[in-house]
């Protein structure tokens, strides 16, 4: 596919060139054409891409997997978790608020959504599905950006060192598989949904113990507060 997407960051162009390149991300491409022809499509073209355009390659610290964007009006903007702020933050990411202030005892602005402070800061917030129809959840799974993202995760684990991967919940987790352990770290829980928030995800700790990680290997740590 020799015309690649212009808006996504230059030190990511250069490392997923392949990727761009590739039949199956040329089949993707023209899939999302057509859906666009028929459907509303989430997030919008210029945000596909917002995980790596706030954090640039030679800058990811922290990786945090999502799986698919939301479907709502205004809510994806390219960062999992992450809703627009004006955007009502969903249940799950009002147990992520939750459980920062109850790991690092600050108190978050859960009026706001938005965390692109945690994507300039080191942390990829990387979905494994990067685009949704509107109002269907999981509408653009299985067309190739699980693909695409399965081997942003394996560039990352042979081409950088000491990264933080943090999975929540069974989709999450198996992407474990991906990542060099040797090289890299990883803390697992349950999904912050309200369906699973109680069986350990309270109580995990994944924000303090990152920055005890990164404190430990000379890296600056998060600082997690949304304000």
């Amino acid at each position: 596919m020799a015309n690649i997407n212009p808006e996504i960051e230059e030190s990511w162009k250069n490392v997923l060139m392949q990727e761009f390149e590739s039949d199956y991300f040329a089949k993707l491409k023209e899939f999302l054409i057509e859906e666009k022809k028929k459907y509303i499509v989430y997030p919008p073209g210029k945000q596909i891409f917002t995980a790596f355009n706030l954090t640039p390659f030679n800058n990811v610290k922290v990786v945090i997997l999502g799986q698919d964007p939301y479907h709502g009006e205004g809510q994806a903007h390219g960062l999992c978790f992450s809703v627009q702020d004006g955007i009502k933050p969903p249940p799950s990411l009002i147990n992520i608020y939750k459980e920062i202030e109850d790991d690092i005892g600050i108190k978050m602005n859960v009026t706001k959504g938005s965390l692109e402070k945690w994507a300039q800061q080191g942390v990829l917030l990387l979905n494994a599905t990067l685009t949704v129809r509107a109002n269907n959840a999981g509408s653009h799974q299985n067309k190739g950006w699980e693909i695409f993202t399965d081997n942003v995760i394996k560039i990352l684990s042979e081409q950088k060192k000491e990264i933080i991967f943090i999975l929540w919940g069974n989709f999450a987790q198996a992407k474990e598989s991906l990542i060099d352990k040797n090289k890299h770290y990883i803390l697992k829980s349950v999904h912050p949904s309200p369906l699973s928030v109680y069986r350990g995800f309270l109580g995990c700790k994944h924000f303090s113990k990152t920055n005890e990680i990164l404190k430990s290997i000379g890296e600056e740590e998060i600082d997690w507060k949304i304000e």
